[in-house]
């Protein structure tokens, strides 16, 4: 549910399509890096997590924590998304690492994952690291099994500044606790060729002649049910097994073939800068790329949304936890926030980084304004989530 390793540019408009720069890291395996040399070694997979079930919290965006932050460690050992963190392997002029480093003398360590792939974190996995940047669903899990630590967020500096929208979503939290810092979040738009005919709503990603591309992640469901609420889903994260089934047979009730399940946001850029594409389910920014390139593409201006948000997290048994909390502290900055919105084209959570190469992503998620999360259902792991998972794996690849 992410535009993971994505810094967009329009490029090669001559040749009738978008061209798309790659940030961050486009493996499927693990990998780790040594921050300042460039240097990343491929590693053993992450092992992929089995469900479990979310948490249903109703708690504060500011408990009392039992961790306290003292004098670092001298080394943190971090676990992020593809893209989420870039030391300058990538990009030399791309380093939001080493100014952590500097600063508090923590020498960090990185591994990545792509959570759209079978290579997820777990909890012997988060074992050997200090911090792991999450989705919800695998959120959900690390916290139902304990393998990530309650968070005393009096201790990040900057997490005032971030929406309490954010701040108390459920998918971050479990009885009356805080375990998640956020730190960027996205929505799903349908986006369509102005050249052909206009949807007449959401439900035409599932229903209408394509091509559609729809995103290859169970949480998909949730779009479809979402497309079902007048007949009564209140909540499309929180589906009756009634319901579930209602949202399958809206994603299997065109017979055509013609619609992909992507899982790199280059496909959707690529689908209508090629024409190919009638209607896709993708982001403010792709839309924003794709109109940079003068290509035919709007959204649907309605909503409600799906959406989501990914956070930081500190593991339980986390090696080096003074480290982990300047890293959080760090992470809720707009200094390491701005950067990170601008390569990964997501929205930031903390509105203060809404500045310099940030500032176009911002205004197209519209940060800081009072409507940026209204109708939008942010995602947080369904309590079946392995019924969604078998579900979709018998849509998208069956």
């Amino acid at each position: 549910m992410r535009l993971r390793r994505t810094q967009l540019v329009v490029a090669t408009a001559a040749m009738g399509f978008l061209a798309v720069a790659c940030g961050g890291n486009g493996s499927s395996r693990a990998v780790e890096a040594t921050p300042g040399t460039g240097a990343v070694a491929a590693t053993t997979p992450v092992t992929a997590p089995a469900t479990t079930s979310s948490p249903t919290p109703s708690g504060s965006a500011t408990p009392t924590g039992t961790a306290s932050a003292g004098p670092g460690e001298g080394a943190l050992r971090v676990l992020a998304i593809s893209g989420y963190v870039e030391w300058g392997g990538t990009d030399p002029s791309v380093n939001w690492v080493a100014p952590f480093e500097a600063k508090t003398g923590c020498k960090v360590s990185l591994s990545f994952y792509d959570p759209g792939l079978e290579a997820k974190p777990d909890g012997a996995s988060l074992g050997a690291f200090d911090v792991v940047s999450a989705t919800p669903e695998i959120a959900g899990r690390l916290i139902a099994e304990g393998k990530v630590a309650p968070l005393n967020t009096a201790l990040v500096k900057d997490y005032a500044k971030i929406p309490a929208h954010l701040r108390e979503l459920p998918a971050y939290a479990k009885d009356d606790q805080v375990y998640g810092v956020p730190y960027l979040w996205g929505v799903d738009e349908v986006l369509y060729d102005t050249t052909k005919t206009r949807p007449k709503d959401a439900g035409a990603l599932f229903t209408d002649k394509g091509p559609v591309l729809l995103r290859d992640d169970p949480m998909t469901i949730a779009a479809a049910a979402l497309a079902l609420k007048r007949r009564g889903v209140k909540d499309p994260f929180d589906l009756t097994p009634s319901q579930l089934d209602a949202a399958v047979a809206l994603l299997t009730s065109n017979k055509s073939g013609d619609r992909t399940f992507w899982r790199d946001p280059i496909d959707v850029v690529e689908g209508f800068a090629s024409g190919s594409a009638r209607l896709a389910q993708g982001t403010p920014y792709h839309l924003d790329v794709l109109k940079s390139g003068h290509k035919p593409v709007k959204a649907l201006d309605r909503r409600p949304l799906t959406g989501w948000s990914d956070s930081w997290m500190v593991a339980a048994a986390a090696p080096h936890p003074s480290c982990a909390y300047q890293w959080l502290a760090w992470t809720a900055s707009a200094q390491a926030q701005g950067p990170a919105a601008a390569w990964t084209g997501l929205a930031p959570a903390n509105p203060a980084a809404c500045t310099g190469d940030a500032k176009r992503v911002c205004t197209d998620y519209h940060v800081g304004e009072p409507a940026a999360f209204k109708g939008v259902y942010f995602a947080v792991r369904p309590d079946d989530y392995a019924q969604w998972a078998e579900r979709w794996s018998q849509i998208a690849h069956g």
